[in-house]
């Protein structure tokens, strides 16, 4: 088994920064990716930035140029610096893991409890 443990989420004011992180522990033996997806009320759950192990990035169209993606691959830990945040950015962000538990086992993703951020003045 996998946990993954979220932090930094909160209430900020439009145009302020928000930082997330993602602490994955337990049966890991490597990670593909790390990622950042969030859900806004009454819509889907949307890609919002991702990165490989090798350090490959992929931002959605909304976030570029705002959010950066950063992970320390020692600490198995992913970050979400957010900047520039608008109350449109105002969801449950997920962090999600998609990684191998052990060799030869195939991969499988992981979903953090989420937590909320809200933009507003």
């Amino acid at each position: 088994q996998v946990q993954l443990v979220e932090s930094g989420g909160g209430l900020v004011q439009p145009g302020g920064s928000l930082r997330l992180s993602c602490a994955a522990s337990g049966s890991i033996f490597s990670i593909n990716a790390m990622a950042w997806y969030r859900q806004a009320p009454g819509k889907q759950r949307e890609l919002v930035a991702r990165i490989t192990s090798g350090g490959i990035t992929n931002y959605a169209d909304s976030v570029k140029g705002r959010f950066t993606i950063s992970a320390d691959n020692a600490k198995n830990t992913v970050y979400l610096q957010m900047n520039s945040l608008k109350p449109e950015d105002t969801a449950v962000y997920y962090c999600n893991v998609d990684l191998h538990e052990y060799a030869d086992y195939d991969a499988v993703w992981y979903w953090g409890q989420g937590t909320q951020v809200t933009v507003s003045s």
